[in-house]
């Protein structure tokens, strides 16, 4: 079969490619051997600005233009060489002599990858195309989910919730504060996501600079990789590696969106059994059906889609950060498969925050039932009460509460006041204590 995205193996390629198609400029065999393009390229541009050779800045935009506007055409010619070199960046290295060559400028030619390893083009293109599809693809959409989790937490927050924990009728709380636990979880991980650098190796065979310094021993190398990482490629250059990137900070990064997306399976847990409990109820489309042979229901596909693609990403990106820091001697090639796999939880990651954005769009809040379970849980209110009577030094009352309520079905406003009716205590205590409801008993909010 041809490859369409009817015949694609991988759902991400197939089914999903045309939420997730913009990915490939990333993640794709295309997409890498225009970042290693870029990296070599960019190189010679260093290497010019050291004034190991002479390069006109005309010269130099139009080697630019190359990898700015690459094309699927220029990518095929590369996999035609590497076909004979049977290697995928020496077939690069080619390709940008032969640009070389076009512009009239084949007295650069072995400057191209000079001094170099192809893990020195691998583990900055890689880190670059990381770096770019996090800043221009994951940021902005977690945080416009974020946002919108922000926006709905106000729009909500008077309204009174019954709380449960362990399943069980709990003190009750607010629906929009319990939105913003959520939004609170996501900024400050992401917050943590910001510090961790977009490193990089770059350093000759086994990272200590042996043809560069033997070549042209005058020239500082290692402060020119720095700057050269730094401005070029915006990468934080590891000072000490072997012939790879150590990838400590590349499983920081992993292990970041796998926090971000295990907060996020929680979400889609509790919005289900939010659904489920009729808090919520779903605007529906003309044409959609929820079951083949239930005509009635209404199902959290959103929610569901986005919690298992989020289980698949975070098992990838487990393997990821567990793997690939680890490394036989000065390297081994366990590193190069893996690598390639990054885009897919990546892929799966922003497949669940568009289904999550698509399922909080059809949320219509049913304030109705969510009023009729604090009414059906009076009994939520005896923590009020027991702790009011501490402060009255009444003596036992959470053990008075306690044979009142626990376990005990039926509770009701009026026999919570019959019980406060015949406490010994004064007429204004009994007065606050009947105050307090299901619907006023939410506590307080940050401003």
């Amino acid at each position: 079969m041809d490859l369409s995205a009817l015949t694609a193996i991988s759902p991400v390629d197939g089914r999903y490619r045309r939420q997730l198609g913009h990915l490939a400029g990333y993640f794709s065999e295309f997409g890498l051997i225009r970042y290693r393009v870029r990296v070599e390229i960019e190189y010679l541009a260093a290497l010019s600005a050291a004034r190991l050779f002479k390069c006109p800045a005309s010269r130099l935009k139009a080697l630019r233009d190359v990898y700015a506007e690459f094309t699927t055409e220029m990518a095929a010619e590369i996999k035609e060489t590497e076909k004979v070199t049977n290697h995928d960046v020496k077939a690069v290295e080619y390709f940008v002599k032969k640009q070389l060559d076009r512009l009239e400028a084949g007295e650069l030619r072995e400057f191209v990858h000079f001094g170099l390893t192809s893990q020195d083009i691998n583990n900055t293109a890689i880190p670059l195309l990381w770096k770019e599809a996090l800043e221009f693809e994951y940021l902005p959409a977690v945080t416009n989910l974020n946002m919108e989790l922000r926006r709905l937490a106000g729009e909500w927050m008077e309204i009174p919730m019954l709380a449960r924990t362990h399943g069980q009728p709990a003190s009750p709380t607010r629906l929009g504060k319990e939105l913003m636990v959520f939004v609170e979880r996501i900024d400050q991980q992401l917050e943590m996501l910001s510090h961790i650098p977009y490193s990089c190796k770059f350093g000759g065979a086994t990272g200590n600079f042996n043809a560069h310094a033997v070549a042209y021993p005058h020239i500082d190398w290692i402060s020119f990789a720095d700057r050269f990482c730094a401005r070029y490629l915006g990468l934080q250059r590891q000072r000490y590696t072997t012939q790879i990137e150590h990838y400590d900070h590349f499983a920081a990064h992993f292990d970041g969106l796998r926090r971000i997306n295990t907060i996020l399976i929680d979400l889609c847990r509790d919005l289900w059994t939010y659904i489920s409990m009729e808090y919520f109820r779903q605007r529906t489309k003309a044409g959609e059906v929820g079951s083949s042979a239930m005509p009635h229901k209404v199902n959290p596909i959103d929610f569901e889609n986005a919690e298992g693609n989020l289980g698949i990403a975070n098992a990838l990106f487990e393997h990821l950060s567990a793997k690939l820091p680890i490394s036989r001697l000065q390297r081994d090639l366990t590193d190069s498969t893996v690598l390639r796999n990054i885009g897919v939880p990546f892929a799966h990651t922003i497949l669940s925050i568009t289904s999550i954005q698509k399922g909080l769009s059809k949320l219509v809040l049913n304030e109705e039932a969510i009023r009729a379970d604090l009414s059906d849980n009076w009994a939520v209110v005896a923590e009020a009460i027991q702790t009011i009577l501490r402060r009255e030094k009444y003596p036992n009352p959470y053990e008075a509460l306690k044979e009142l309520t626990r376990g005990k079905h039926g509770i009701t406003q009026e026999s919570l006041h019959e019980f406060i009716n015949g406490l010994k205590v004064s007429a204004s205590v009994k007065k606050e204590l009947k105050s307090v409801t299901p619907f006023n008993y939410t506590g307080l909010l940050p401003e």
